[in-house]
């Protein structure tokens, strides 16, 4: 008996599907590397271990999942509201307009340590304020949440070239970006991790902004499945008529939710200005706010599957690199066109499995599906 609405258990729902959209869409990836001529096998081989090969590999691996993750969270925050928050691109470059300040004032009045904290507040806060107007405009105007974050993207790139060969930019530099943070703006690294495993990093910006990401998903699960916030949220999200016939006030949830979403989008940028680079350059943001929106599709806009999907995307970050350059034929656009896969059969076709699956679990286990208990129910 096919049920194609019917609900699956957990771990079918949000582990075995999405992992048969991720290798179907690496199937259909090995074709289009076949089709350029080169060895789909030896491909997968040089991704594998460009990615997970040793501890500096890993080290990036986990360096671009912490990015990720940040804007993965973001996305699903509003995801879980009804709203498509695409401006996470802005609000990490605004968010990096943040920690700049902090960094470039006190980098030598504080350690690190005092630094830290005040810029995690920094960050959030541009952020939230630079996802507050589209949030006034969806909730008191009308104005779409997608025209105008993705507006608000193109803003925040005028206004970060504006400063950064103006007003912020390094004295006797061409560059456009700000000096370089001495000490007190930089943030230790994590390699010792992988020191103590012996496993040889030499360079990677691996960091502590690694753990403030998995501390941050702590808090949006805690935030959107154990508070009464949460459960306004998600009411919101699944039904705006129940929600207003409830009583929730939807102005205010959906000000809020994007308040708390563009501050997520916000704290990415302590990866890699605080984390990496130590300064606040052009376009350090690199899609990041892009990428997060296929991190939340794949996974299911839960926080601990959007872990799992940042550091696949990672590793095709990171394993991409070494790819290309093994592989000449395989150019940096041909990755762009696998995490395209991936996004296509984990977003777009993401149910193009489920009723099969469905039936699957009907014939084995109609309980599972929750067929029996209706039957009795009747």
């Amino acid at each position: 008996m096919s049920t194609p609405y019917a609900k699956l258990p957990g771990w079918v729902d949000y582990g075995l599907i999405p992992l048969i959209n991720v290798v179907v869409a690496f199937l259909v990836a090995g074709l289009v590397v076949l089709i350029v001529g080169e060895n789909p096998f030896e491909a997968a081989v040089i991704l594998v271990k460009g990615a997970l090969g040793g501890g500096q590999n890993i080290a990036y691996t986990l360096y671009y999942a912490t990015n990720f993750i940040f804007t993965g969270l973001a996305v699903a925050v509003a995801f879980h509201c009804g709203l498509f928050n695409i401006g996470g691109e802005g609000q990490a470059y605004v968010g990096g307009l943040g920690l700049s300040i902090v960094c470039l004032s006190l980098d030598t009045t504080f350690p690190w340590w005092i630094n830290f904290p005040l810029a995690i507040v920094a960050t959030a806060l541009f952020g939230a304020l630079w996802a507050l107007i589209p949030a006034y405009l969806q909730a008191r105007r009308g104005s779409h949440i997608v025209i105008t974050t993705i507006m608000f993207n193109f803003i925040a790139a005028s206004l970060m070239v504006y400063l950064l060969v103006g007003p912020l930019k390094a004295a006797n530099t061409m560059a456009p970006q700000t000096r370089d943070f001495l000490p007190g703006g930089q943030l230790p690294k994590l390699n010792f991790i992988f020191d103590a495993l012996g496993m040889t990093v030499r360079s990677a910006p691996f960091n502590v902004s690694f753990l403030l990401a998995l501390a941050a998903s702590v808090f949006v699960w805690a935030l959107v499945w154990r508070t009464r916030f949460g459960y306004e949220l998600r009411t919101m999200g699944f039904s705006p008529e129940a929600a207003r016939y409830a009583g929730i006030n939807e102005s205010r949830i959906i000000i809020i939710t994007m308040l708390i979403s563009g501050a997520l989008a916000g704290l990415m940028s302590i990866n890699v200005v605080m984390g990496d680079q130590h300064h606040v350059a052009l376009d350090f943001a690199s899609g990041a706010g892009f990428v997060g929106i296929a991190v939340a599709l794949m996974g299911r806009s839960h926080p601990f599957g959007i872990i799992p999907a940042a550091i696949l995307f990672g590793m095709l970050y990171q394993g991409g690199a070494d790819l290309s350059f093994e592989m000449p034929e395989i150019s940096r656009d041909m990755i762009v066109i696998i995490q395209g896969l991936v996004i296509l059969f984990a977003g777009a076709l993401e149910h193009m499995f489920r009723p099969a699956i469905q039936t699957i679990f009907a014939s084995l286990s109609p309980r599972s599906v929750g067929i029996a208990a209706k039957a009795e129910a009747r």
